[in-house]
């Protein structure tokens, strides 16, 4: 995380309003380029990625698909659904 700083609130003149404006331009110029820099690294597409690692790929997210559904269906089944979303109205 990036330290924080107390702003000067004591100005005496308007070239120490310009001077910490400037600072603070700077630093939000480079925080951006840091977070730039952060946000492409997460999002590196992967070029070395085989049929193999494709097909795995397609397993693992069928098999949580279908503990999603079973999960589901034990919580309609026992509690009436989610948080009660789809309990039986009795008349």
């Amino acid at each position: 995380m990036l330290p924080v700083q107390k702003p000067q609130t004591n100005y005496r003149t308007l070239e120490e309003i310009r001077q910490r404006k400037e600072e603070l331009l700077d630093q939000m110029q480079a925080d951006n380029k840091q977070f730039s820099n952060v946000w492409n690294q997460l999002f590196v597409k992967r070029e070395d990625s085989t049929p193999g690692d494709y097909i795995a790929s397609l397993m693992a997210n069928g098999a949580m698909v279908i503990d999603l559904f079973l999960l589901y269906r034990k919580l309609r089944k026992s509690y009436g659904g989610i948080m009660g979303l789809f309990r039986k109205k009795k008349r």
